[in-house]
């Protein structure tokens, strides 16, 4: 393959391979690969010692003790015995649990994204990645290598299929009812967009979709159905793969942070099959020389391969399999001086990819996780680097007691010359008598080889290098070390060397805790782009969708599946994701229990109601949890009377405190007045007014009975001459109270003014 004139095309049997795409300053493959070849020497370093931490453990290559004739070959496993014991400690703490991240949210805004983002991460680890076998991987992976190198992907694979669509015409509102009804609709959607798509008319949604796209209000009529083709999702979801370190290359300048590197490169095995299933990502496989040696996975020196086989490859030029690499990083490709992050991946001298980086973080998807970190490096360093002088000094001296030990004739019998003849030599060996030579007694001349003892400096030796292998790395295989001693022959001393063997493993925890956060935070991001509309998920083992617990239709909690939307799922919040273990929920169980208990039976039910909620859901009791949730407690009926009876109780004494006060306000106001009438007696007593009212009083009372015994006189009868009587004189008298009464009230208003003269 020869470079054309442009740098950015490149030449193949006299055809060029065109650009992949319209950048003014596409980079081409010899700029890619010159970075490569430019972080090779800090790999390969790396890399060797990766392949002897790998002999050390498996005892291969130069770790394994040269054969000599005669001589034991035996080298014990001390390195990997060490790390057999640090597997399970490490994996069980991410495995113990079904649920293995906790997101929570900074801010009470982020409340619903966080419990969502938790349900979706915790159900994609449960459901679509195995996650057993990740985590023993990604656990191995850190504990042998001394780094685990994660990549992060998508998997999204979609088929058209055709489906019956429903058709709608779309009409003016007739009347009110349809404009009222569209406007709840709309409401009910921007309050709540879930539970609407789960419960509204078909019709009201297209309408409301219309709307959403016109901004015309309408009435949707269905008239019928047509055939669309629509991409139905067969698989969406993200991928996990441990990456060999041999096959991993980075900017050796960026320190101990991976994020600041200025180029991340891996190698990985693939086929022209594969990369044809992918015709919208990879371009230009016609230009790629298949049959190249350069691109052979068995020819090529710097990648390994992933099965231990080199020399198995399939014949057919579709299936069989060569090397590609693929570049991540920042690049100035549009000539301005702005760095944009791209990927690129190439086959021996032929680009076939070049695009922006398609990840919604802008970052490579690449996460790294130290097992013992080293200063100043991205990569850690393994148990290996710590026992191995350790391991072979333990190898040394347990064959140098196997070669001690095979040395002797144990069990051989040996006899000196002329002390049996041939027939006693058969009776001696046929257990009869038999007859010596006097001259050598039996005692000395019968030997019979024994084992040699072991001296006891070799069993202290081996039984020092196992305790300071232990001391190293903290982990207690059961060999004799790691002993309490140091700290005290007392139950604190060993709780003492226990809480630091437990420290030290907790440290290796927290990194590999932190690698899987990275991973969830890249995952987050990803789901909030690359998820369907709505990501349908199982959460309970409730009866199906559309059936409750009776038979009729389900409660608002007795629903399967939750709908999760994609615009739910921005990740533009503030999260702190954590590593969820059985530990550390069954202190926080413990914790709220506490609470209980010093709150007693005082506190309102419904708080304790949460409590109790929260603890069956941190001790994994789902039914326990639904049970409590739907709990009401029901009153005793004895209790409930005597409640009645003390609320009646209640109200009377405050009627009768009603009564009593307006009593009170009664008598103040009686009193008030008396009061006033006092005052004003007073004045009048002094004034006169008293007097003179007591002086018209009584001129009045005379003046009446004046008039009255006059109007008696004129209304009498009187006697006549003849001895008759007259007719009383009625008129005279009306006559006269006319006239006294003129006299007493000159001015016709009635009655006069107190104290006034009576004309």
């Amino acid at each position: 393959m020869a470079e054309a004139e442009d740098p950015n095309t490149m030449q193949f049997n006299g055809s060029e391979a065109p650009k992949l795409t319209t950048w003014p300053n596409e980079p081409n493959v010899r700029i890619l690969q010159g970075d490569l070849e430019a972080s090779r020497p800090a790999h390969d370093t790396f890399v060797l010692k990766v392949k002897k931490w790998r002999e050390l453990n498996e005892v291969s290559g130069s770790s394994k003790p040269p054969k000599i004739k005669g001589r034991s070959q035996v080298q014990p496993k001390l390195i990997r015995r060490q790390a057999e014991w640090r597997y399970s400690a490490l994996t069980e703490p991410f495995n113990s649990s079904e649920k293995l991240f906790d997101v929570s949210p900074v801010t009470f805004e982020d409340g619903p994204a966080a419990r969502q983002n938790e349900l979706l991460l915790n159900w994609q680890f449960r459901t679509k990645l195995n996650r057993v076998s990740f985590i023993d991987n990604y656990v191995r992976a850190n504990v042998d290598e001394g780094t685990a190198i994660v990549r992060v992907g998508w998997c999204r694979k979609t088929i058209e299929v055709e489906e019956d669509a429903p058709v709608y015409d779309h009409l003016a509102p007739q009347n009110q009812q349809d404009i009222d009804l569209f406007q709840q609709g709309l409401a009910f959607k921007q309050e709540d967009p879930n539970t609407f798509n789960q419960q509204a008319p078909e019709e009201l949604k297209a309408a409301l979709d219309y709307y959403e796209e016109t901004g015309q209000v309408t009435v949707a009529v269905k008239t019928g159905t047509q055939k669309v083709k629509v991409q139905k999702v067969i698989e969406n979801r993200p991928t996990l793969g441990i990456i060999n370190p041999e096959n991993f290359y980075y900017d050796p300048s960026c320190g101990d942070d991976l994020e600041k590197a200025g180029f991340v490169v891996i190698s990985f095995e693939t086929s022209k099959a594969e990369l044809k299933k992918e015709p919208g990502r990879y371009k230009n496989l016609e230009f790629v020389n298949w049959e190249s040696a350069a691109a052979s996975v068995a020819s090529e020196p710097n990648h390994t391969p992933l099965s231990s086989d080199t020399n198995f490859n399939f014949t057919d030029a579709m299936r069989k399999r060569i090397v590609a690499y693929e570049y991540w990083g920042p690049y100035d490709v549009h000539g301005t001086g702005e760095m944009v992050q791209i990927v690129a991946t190439w086959i021996g001298n032929t680009l076939i990819r070049m695009e922006e980086n398609p990840f919604p973080d802008g970052k490579h998807p690449f996460v790294v996780a130290p097992y013992m970190p080293i200063k100043r490096q991205v990569m850690g360093e393994s148990d290996a680097e710590l026992l191995e002088d350790n391991q072979k000094i333990l190898g040394a001296v347990s064959r140098g007691m196997i070669d001690l030990m095979a040395r002797s004739a144990n069990g051989q019998q040996g006899f000196a010359k002329g002390m049996l003849d041939v027939l006693n030599r058969r009776r001696y060996e046929n257990g009869q008598d038999y007859e010596f030579n006097p001259t050598i007694n039996p005692t000395q001349g019968i030997i019979e080889h024994k084992y040699p003892e072991i001296p006891q400096s070799a069993l202290a030796m081996l039984q020092m290098q196992n305790q300071e292998a232990e001391a190293l790395t903290g982990v207690k295989a059961f060999s004799g070390g790691l002993s309490g001693n140091a700290y005290g022959d007392v139950a604190a001393g060993i709780r003492g060397i226990l809480d630091a063997a437990a420290k030290r493993e907790m440290a290796i925890l927290r990194r590999l805790a932190s690698g899987l956060t990275q991973i969830g935070r890249k995952i987050i991001a990803m789901n909030a782009i690359f998820l369907s509309d709505k990501e349908v998920i199982r959460v309970t083992n409730r009866p199906p969708v559309g059936i409750g617990h009776n038979g009729g239709p389900p409660l608002d909690d007795e629903k399967d599946f939750l709908t999760i939307k994609r615009e739910d799922l921005a990740g533009d919040f503030d999260l702190k994701v954590d590593i969820s273990t059985a530990e550390i929920d069954n202190n926080k169980a413990q914790d709220l229990a506490f609470m209980l208990q010093t709150m007693g039976n005082n506190m309102d039910f419904n708080v304790t109601k949460m409590i109790l909620v929260e603890i069956a859901r941190l001790k994994r009791m789902p039914e326990l949890q639904h049970q409590i949730e739907k709990f009401e407690p029901k009153p005793d009926p004895m209790q409930q009377q005597l409640m009645q009876l003390q609320i009646a109780k209640e109200q009377k004494e405050i009627e009768k405190l009603q009564s009593d006060i307006e009593l009170n306000q009664a008598k103040a106001r009686s009193e008030m007045v008396k009061a006033e009438q006092g005052a004003l007696n007073t004045v009048e007593q002094e004034t006169g007014t008293t007097h003179a009212r007591e002086m018209e009083k009584q001129r009045g009372q005379a003046e009446g009975n004046q008039d009255l015994e006059i109007t008696k006189a004129l209304v009498k009868p009187k006697k006549q001459a003849n001895g008759g009587e007259s007719d009383p004189d009625i008129e005279a008298a009306v006559g006269w109270n006319a006239v006294s009464k003129s006299k007493s009230d000159p001015l016709g208003s009635g009655s006069n003014l107190a104290g006034a003269p009576i004309i």
